[in-house]
């Protein structure tokens, strides 16, 4: 069954000076407030779309990572994941790289990273990045 999941922005204002909200429609947690410094510059307590990219990367990655490794017979006991998205003002999405560390009885440092490539290949949210570069570093705890 295929699911829609809704957000939207109110922006106020010129790119530089202005402010938007960001509201998750579908969750119902906390709006975001989210500006061009805060993009660009140092995030001083608000979001940027490339953070809310680096969640949805960190979180399909880890999704995708625990049920390949749960289908080959090793579930992992704890994976954490982050998702470093790198923005160039007037270039754009430069990169994203994800590293992940994990804790899985039974597989080896190899499988692993066997396990975590194919994770970050096939999550939805990384193709639909492809034309982004995405590096990967992966280890067991």
């Amino acid at each position: 069954m295929a699911t829609t999941r809704q957000a939207r922005t109110v922006w106020e204002g010129n790119l530089a000076q202005g402010k938007g909200l960001i509201t998750f429609d579908s969750s119902g947690i906390a709006e975001q407030p989210v500006t061009w410094a805060s993009r660009a510059e140092e995030a001083n307590g608000k979001t940027s779309p490339e953070e809310l990219i680096a969640a949805a990367h960190s979180s399909c990655f880890s999704m995708a990572l625990s049920n390949g490794l749960t289908k080959a017979g090793t579930p992992p006991t704890k994976l954490t994941t982050q998702a470093d998205v790198t923005l160039v003002p007037g270039t754009g999405i430069t990169g994203v790289h994800i590293t992940v560390q994990g804790e899985v009885d039974g597989l080896d440092e190899a499988d692993f990273v066997k396990a975590a490539e194919d994770a970050k290949a096939n999550c939805p949210v990384s193709q639909a990045l492809s034309g982004t570069s995405i590096t990967l570093s992966a280890s067991l705890a």
